[in-house]
């Protein structure tokens, strides 16, 4: 009998486990905490040097009360993920996600006839770009959680294209996650260790360009070779079976697009049309985060034109042309209220949850056939949003136990007294090491920068390589790791299982941290600018 390889959510309750065990074992211990402005946020940070023990806290009938804890530390991503599945069942309903797929492989097929596009390939073309340009955002404003929107697009394109669901996961989430180790101007996770470490905002770029660049070109290659495999034989696929409610649901077949019912379409149409015009005209110019660049442009007046204008020309066309047209400037103005905005999830959960009414209303649904809809999709995607919630027991149990403190203070003292490519090595190690407990690079930079800063400091080492050392780790072992939230919801919309998740990935990910460790050398070794 073949044995079951065990449940997400059995694996991160073992976890749990593991986590609650510890806090019988290793010393309760704690550093003093201050508050300091990083970028103009508040952060608080450990005080390098006060770590002191305190009353042993172990852990007991807290494995139970971990899920509930956790919920209610992880409340932004389960509310998002919620939503998201709700709005995105909806959109689904129209079919436009079907319909703009077919036509854009249709088109894309056409350039088969130029000499360059079909030595390349044009669907090898089409995954590089789009992986590119996740890399990118993830490089500049540390896109993570919100992957999880684009998973309910990408992974239909890579059926239609003849891959599996794992090319589509990879082209957004893989993508962005190079690139969040690859971190050119992250605000959230370089921007707080340089400030922490006491260095300019953003310095030593030059190098972290390379570092991008050749990460992309490792990961990229890899995914282009898996992609050839499966292109060659769909059936090697480890997700074959389960990427059948795919091939269901999102086929190719070339369905008539529906004739619009224009008096719905408009009324929606102007709904929309009037708040996106309303609002710009009160922001006329915006400014535009790009790393320390701040460029002034009236972005929001542009899109409220440009919405208009193709808005006319889609609903003109059909219902399905029109929410797509929906879906593609909801997709902008996410990207504008991030960089431009400082946009959290709320916002973002916001703005998704207004495309999912407006496209409803486009459909001809009243309120109560919106209603059911999105809360069947909510229902559909209540799995992810569960395993989130567990997922947060682990930091839970670990801090109530007292014992997280206590083991930076044990492996910070084991790195002082090596040399200076041993210790960036074992801080490397440790970061990649700490994503398994805490995902978030913004929480993990503000907790253990102060240590490795003074570290750097004692044995002399340049502070730049420890920054770069913690970027790199904090890139590579979260996707993989099932304590991650965002991983999670992205296998679960997807429909990916960890288990085929981990066994495909793992080879990948192991291949990422050796070419980051190899990058890392060179900070130490050479002479390099900012360094």
């Amino acid at each position: 009998m073949v044995k079951k390889f065990p449940h997400t959510y059995v694996i991160v309750f073992f976890i749990i486990l593991l986590a609650t065990v510890t806090t019988w074992i290793v010393p309760a211990g704690e550093f003093n905490r201050q508050t300091i402005d990083t970028n103009g946020n508040k952060r608080e940070v450990i005080q390098t040097g006060s770590y002191h023990q305190v009353e042993q806290q172990p852990q007991t009938w807290q494995i139970f009360s971990a899920f509930y804890k956790g919920f209610v530390r992880s409340p932004r991503i389960i509310v998002f993920i919620l939503i998201l599945g709700g709005a995105f069942w909806i959109l689904n309903e129209s079919r436009a996600i079907d319909a703009g797929v077919n036509s854009f492989l249709q088109k894309s097929q056409h350039l088969e006839k130029y000499w360059l596009f079909k030595k390349l390939g044009v669907n090898n073309i089409i995954i590089t770009f789009v992986m590119l340009m996740f890399s990118f955002f993830g490089a500049v404003f540390g896109m993570s959680e919100e992957t999880i929107a684009f998973v309910i697009i990408f992974v239909p394109l890579a059926i239609s294209m003849g891959y599996d669901s794992i090319v589509g996961v990879c082209m957004c989430f893989i993508g962005a996650g190079i690139g969040f180790a690859g971190c050119l101007l992250n605000p959230f996770t370089l921007g707080i260790a340089q400030e922490i470490a006491g260095l300019s905002l953003f310095s030593g770029i030059e190098y972290r360009l390379v570092i991008w660049m050749v990460i992309n070109v490792v990961g990229i290659g890899y995914v282009l070779n898996y992609a050839a495999k499966i292109k060659k034989n769909p059936k090697k696929s480890p997700v074959y079976a389960e990427d059948e409610y795919w091939r269901t649901h999102h086929n190719q077949s070339n369905n008539d697009l529906q004739q619009p019912s224009l008096t719905k379409t408009w009324i929606a149409y102007f709904c929309v049309l009037l708040a996106t015009v309303t609002y710009a005209v009160w922001m006329p110019m915006n400014s535009i985060k790009v790393g320390p660049s701040v460029l002034k442009f009236p972005l929001l007046p542009v899109l409220s034109v440009l919405f208009a204008v193709f808005g006319y020309i889609t609903a003109s066309k059909s219902i399905q042309y029109f929410i797509l047209n929906l879906l593609m400037f909801t997709i902008a103005y996410l990207m504008a209220g991030v960089m431009g905005f400082d946009w959290s999830l709320m916002e973002i959960a916001a703005l998704f949850f207004t495309m999912a009414l407006v496209a409803g209303m486009a459909m001809g649904k009243g309120p109560n056939d919106i209603t059911k809809l999105f809360v069947a999709g909510a229902k559909d995607i209540m799995s992810a949003a569960l395993v989130v919630g567990l997922a947060g027991g682990i930091i839970v149990i670990l801090e109530d136990g007292k014992v997280i403190d206590t083991i930076l203070h044990e492996i910070s003292k084991s790195m002082i007294g090596m040399g200076k490519v041993a210790t960036l090595s074992l801080m490397y190690a440790f970061q990649s090491g700490l994503n398994m407990v805490i995902t978030s690079g913004t929480a993990k930079a503000a907790l253990i920068m102060p240590i490795l800063r003074d570290i750097s400091e004692m044995i002399g080492m340049s502070k730049q390589a420890t920054v770069t050392a913690f970027h790199i780790g904090d890139g590579f072992t979260n996707l993989i790791t099932p304590t991650s939230g965002v991983l999670i919801g992205v296998l679960e919309i997807a429909r990916v299982p960890f288990n085929k998740w981990f066994r495909w990935a793992w080879p990948l990910i192991l291949i990422l941290t050796l070419v980051g460790f190899l990058l890392l050398i060179p900070t130490v070794t050479i002479k390099l600018n900012g360094f």
